[in-house]
């Protein structure tokens, strides 16, 4: 519900539990690999060199973390790569996630690893295997062939000693992605960046063929939108526009390739705060993320002066559009339908029959069987889809669901 926004780990960590549930609550956050990256950092570190402390912001993170809406959005790398085998993903603010079951006539999403995971740390229970994969993504992000990635440069014309300001390196960037000469180059480039397997460079060159040898950003849009961000970094880098000596910022720059699957930006960074805003689209806006902390909180004294029998309700029961005068409301209208939040503030007349029925026919429809690939419909063809969610019935001084609620499953919702 709400704003389909990206989210970063400096904001998550900024925010009190109760200014998160109120994030879930009027957004739709992206929940990108790189954000788990970051949160899992710690548990990669030499056992010798880990402590409870580093346990601790894990797992304090793990509370804060969204449960009742949005999505864990698909490694960028497996986007790029299949786009430029050209299975291509819509880049309109949409999220792209991984593991949907066909079903007849839709997609059923199961609970993810990555919301199992955090369900689990919310215990302070971390697996092994988890710490393995975060010291593997942060290897895969920070092991790039420098020495390889000039020589590609070059052949392109690129020198980054004359880029003077980061517009400029976003402007050379793009301007890499869109030559029509030379694409045989800027298809290595890409090859490069995304560190894709040889057995793929063949079919990927062959899908280019197909496609009327065009430039990338016409022929593969997101691995073009890849590449740009990377070629801009190593530009800003070689010109001392960002600092070369903080190894966070190759993590942090990570986030950027994941703009095209959201509306907003939320974050506390300040290297994003310089960066995010030159691969946004005009409809698209970054937010600080100290001024949206500062929005939630005024949202969390509004709605805790209700009289407790109403809260117990759970908080969809009464929270159905952010209150007048604060940040959160004027991001929902700036981003969402004019009428939307006034029409979310409605009565509502409650309907048991038709709610129950609801219900039945969700719960019938995420049991069926799987289809085999050859009958899955396309995604975007489909009716209906299931989306599980994990749900805690509550979360620092919030019902998100009734009180009285009876007792299901893991409490999911």
């Amino acid at each position: 519900m709400g704003p389909i926004s990206l989210f970063d780990k400096s904001f998550l960590q900024s925010i009190s539990l109760d200014e998160a549930v109120w994030f879930d609550r009027f957004f739709l956050p992206v929940a990108c690999p790189i954000f788990f990256v970051e949160t899992l950092a710690d548990l990669g570190k030499d056992p010798s060199k880990r402590g409870s402390a580093e346990f601790s912001v894990v797992k304090d993170i793990a509370q804060k973390f969204p449960e009742m809406g949005g999505s864990p959005c698909t490694f960028h790398v497996e986007i790029a790569t299949h786009d430029l085998l050209g299975n291509h993903t819509p880049m309109d603010g949409r999220i792209p996630r991984s593991g949907g079951r066909p079903v007849r006539k839709g997609v059923v999403f199961e609970l993810g690893p990555e919301e199992k995971a955090f369900n689990r740390w919310q215990k302070g229970e971390f697996y092994e295997v988890e710490k393995i994969a975060a010291a593997n993504w942060r290897k895969e992000l920070s092991e790039l062939d420098l020495n390889k990635v000039a020589s590609e440069l070059r052949a392109v014309g690129i020198d980054g000693k004359s880029c003077k300001t980061l517009d400029q390196a976003r402007d050379m960037a793009q301007a890499v992605v869109s030559l029509d000469k030379n694409i045989m180059s800027v298809l290595a480039l890409a090859v490069t960046f995304l560190q894709v397997p040889q057995h793929l460079h063949r079919p990927i060159f062959e899908a280019w063929q197909r496609e009327g040898r065009r430039p990338l950003n016409v022929f593969a849009p997101y691995a073009a939108h890849v590449v740009a961000v990377e070629v801009f970094f190593q530009l800003a880098l070689a010109a001392h526009l960002i600092a070369s000596n903080r190894p966070s910022n190759r993590t942090d720059i990570a986030y950027l390739f994941y703009l095209p699957f959201c509306t907003l930006f939320i974050s506390s960074d300040g290297l994003h705060r310089r960066t995010a805003p030159l691969f946004m689209r005009p409809e698209q806006e970054f937010v600080w993320g100290v001024d949206l902390k500062a929005g939630l909180r005024e949202v969390n004294s509004h709605f805790i002066q209700l009289p407790e029998q109403v809260r117990e309700g759970g908080i969809m029961s009464f929270a159905h559009a952010p209150p007048d005068g604060n940040m959160v409301a004027d991001l929902w209208d700036r981003h969402l339908r004019s009428d939307y939040r006034a029409e979310a503030n409605q009565p509502r007349q409650s309907n048991p029959e038709q709610d129950a029925e609801i219900v039945k026919r969700f719960k019938e429809f995420s049991k069926q069987p799987t289809l085999p690939p050859d009958q899955a419909a396309d995604l975007d063809e489909a009716e209906m889809l299931s989306i599980t969610h994990s749900v805690r019935r509550k979360r620092g001084s919030w019902w998100q669901v009734p009180k009285d609620l009876p007792d299901q499953d893991n409490d999911d919702e």
